[in-house]
């Protein structure tokens, strides 16, 4: 799946080719954080997942959607929100930003469900992680998922903990291992996901939605995408309005979660900005009479805290921020809260 090689350009772009080189961290780590600050999102090239394997993992997914309803459905995501693994077909799952005590009012997420999101996924974590065990398709009916999967997963994380460890440099925190430390790995989250074709009518009406507009939960994100667009980031100069997020050949684009915002003292800080999957931006990429968009491919791995981890302003950024703006909360607990109207009870 090629890539453009055009960028938004409100969206800086953050090259590691030189992070092994002791003399060159400073300067990488410097640029991540000041790009987290602008925007919360960073296009990372040199990232250190080959093209051979970035397009392995694409090739994977289609031939992971392309499978029948019913194959799919043996590795049916299980009830509630509590574990997220396995098979979501299109409708399953509702994102939002609605989370706290709005959770708890029924008519809200009724209300939230009035409008369905169009997309499939498939999640895949750790095996080690016995909070959400994985939900495996049998091996005849894909074989050598399972074993891509993991390793695709693992590769993913190696990237993650080099960019905590950037993070931490640039954050001037006392240990450039600050972050490496609370994140083990195991809590991860790799996700497949596909955009059916859907007509541009429904979603210019919002009838239907592809990914309505949220904030990730977890510490950062990676997102490995295809050519076909539609990820747009709010822009930080103006709530409400979006700008789009193009791809970058070869490229990934990271960004700050709830959890990091928190680390380091909420929106003075780190942002964790809002974005969503809408239409793609040219209309060239509509077709026939009824504007039917193209499907579209992404790969979000969503790195989080090991589940007792306590999240609260780290002492470097208070210094910088002032006063914590939230109050301490252990991670399993907030992502708990955070899923509550994803999937229904």
């Amino acid at each position: 799946m090629p890539l453009s090689n055009q960028t938004e350009p409100n969206i800086p772009i953050v090259d590691f080719k030189h992070w092994d080189e002791r003399h060159g961290r400073q300067q990488i780590a410097q640029s991540l954080v000041d790009g987290c600050r602008d925007v919360g999102f960073v296009n990372i090239i040199n990232h250190g997942i080959s093209e051979a394997e970035i397009q392995e993992a694409f090739d994977w997914t289609k031939r992971l959607f392309d499978l029948t309803h019913e194959e799919k459905m043996r590795a049916p995501h299980p009830p509630g929100p509590d574990v997220h693994r396995g098979y979501s077909y299109p409708g399953l799952e509702k994102v939002s930003q609605v989370y706290g005590v709005d959770a708890d009012r029924e008519h809200v997420g009724k209300a939230l469900r009035e409008v369905k999101d169009c997309k499939e996924s498939y999640e895949i974590g750790s095996e080690d992680n016995s909070f959400m065990p994985n939900v495996w398709l049998p091996e005849d009916v894909l074989p050598g998922f399972r074993d891509f999967g993991l390793s695709f997963y693992w590769k993913c994380n190696t990237v993650a903990q080099k960019i905590l460890t950037a993070l931490a440099t640039g954050l001037q925190l006392d240990s450039a291992d600050t972050l490496t430390q609370v994140h083990s790995g195991d809590y991860n989250q790799l996700r497949l996901l596909h955009y059916p074709p859907i007509k541009a009518e429904e979603l210019e009406k919002q009838t239907s939605a592809r990914m309505p507009a949220h904030s990730d939960w977890g510490s950062i994100t990676l997102l490995f995408q295809d050519d076909c667009g539609g990820l747009q980031v709010e822009d930080p100069r103006e709530k409400g309005r979006f700008i789009d997020a193009t791809p970058i050949k070869n490229g990934l684009i990271m960004n700050v979660g709830d959890m990091l915002m928190r680390w380091s003292n909420a929106v003075d800080y780190l942002k964790s900005t809002l974005h969503r999957v809408t239409l793609p931006p040219l209309s060239d990429r509509f077709e026939g009479k009824d504007r039917l968009t193209r499907e579209r491919y992404s790969i979000p791995y969503f790195l989080t805290p090991d589940m007792n981890t306590v999240v609260q302003c780290m002492e470097a950024c208070k210094r910088l921020t002032g006063a914590p703006k939230y109050e301490p909360v252990k991670a399993g607990e907030y992502l708990q809260m955070r899923a509550k109207l994803q999937y229904e009870a």
